[in-house]
């Protein structure tokens, strides 16, 4: 199976779903960091549940989810852009042992960021963490946030990482008024080796086969890390020209790991002095008003 997103919908109801299958993102994910397992379920979960909610999205740009804990997992972020990209990372301390997403977690926060590619404002919406797994919490949020009724089955292992999504629309009749309990019941029976094993137009044959569904060109997914050299050297001008010569003067030089893919940025004086020569000779323009 290829690591793609599968759209369809419920002809003739307002009722929609999505598939989704990653295979070779999960892995190179995993293979840039060594997570003890309980933290690999949680975000192999949250990337699956990531890619469904982005294809629920229109949008140019970034869609990111964080889940920020007090508990032995401190923190869970995933990006998916609207290309199909994604990649993910997280943070812990201590050992951590199998647990509900609340002995996990602890107290925490589900924040949700949309981050437009042309530079317009950010969109960010915040939820307490409310259930026991991370279905749960993207269900409490499109609830509490979005005001929508979805239903999410979400399954890892170490290989790869599947979701599934059914979400009422709004609707102005009551045309077919049982669909949405009917296709959720039908969609409760899913079996975890199911979602994670077989292709999604399988899936939606055992699951939906007395339905009529429209199933849509699946698109394509991908990990992709978006970390490069000058964002680094952003961020360095961001510290400041004394700041960055305080840490050269310590250490006698800058070392930049993307927590994201681990990629390595090293930077000494002489690219250091390169960085603020330049944002010299390129000053920012004039402020319009």
């Amino acid at each position: 199976m290829t690591d793609s997103l599968q759209r369809f919908l419920f002809e003739n109801t307002p009722v929609r779903g999505h598939l989704v299958h990653l295979d070779a993102t999960w892995r190179a994910v995993l293979e840039r960091h060594e997570y003890p397992e309980p933290l690999r379920m949680l975000l192999g979960e949250l990337m699956a549940a990531g890619a469904l909610l982005s294809a629920t999205l229109k949008f140019d740009g970034s869609l990111i989810m964080q889940l920020q804990g007090s508990g032995p997992v401190t923190l869970l972020v995933v990006e998916v852009t609207s290309e199909g990209t994604l990649r993910a990372t997280a943070n812990w301390t201590g050992d951590l042992v199998e647990g509900s997403l609340a002995s996990l977690v602890g107290d925490g926060r589900f924040v949700i960021s949309l981050v437009p590619k042309d530079g317009a404002q950010t969109y960010q919406g915040i939820v307490d963490v409310h259930g026991d797994s991370v279905a749960d919490v993207l269900e409490h949020y499109m609830a509490t946030s979005e005001q929508l009724e979805t239903k999410l089955w979400l399954a890892c292992d170490d290989q790869q990482a599947s979701g599934m999504l059914i979400q009422k629309l709004p609707a102005d009749d009551d045309h077919d008024a049982d669909a949405w309990a009917r296709i959720n019941h039908l969609a409760g029976t899913i079996k975890r080796d199911e979602l994670l094993r077989l292709p999604a137009r399988e899936v939606m044959r055992r699951l939906f086969h007395e339905e009529d569904v429209r199933v849509f060109e699946a698109t394509p997914l991908a990990f992709r890390c978006s970390c490069s050299r000058e964002r680094v050297t952003g961020m360095l001008r961001m510290l400041g020209q004394a700041e960055v010569h305080s840490i050269l003067e310590e250490r006698g030089k800058i070392e930049v790991t993307c927590e994201f893919c681990r990629k390595r940025y090293v930077l000494d004086s002489v690219d250091a002095e390169q960085v603020f020569a330049a944002a010299v000779q390129n000053p920012p323009g004039p402020t319009r008003h």
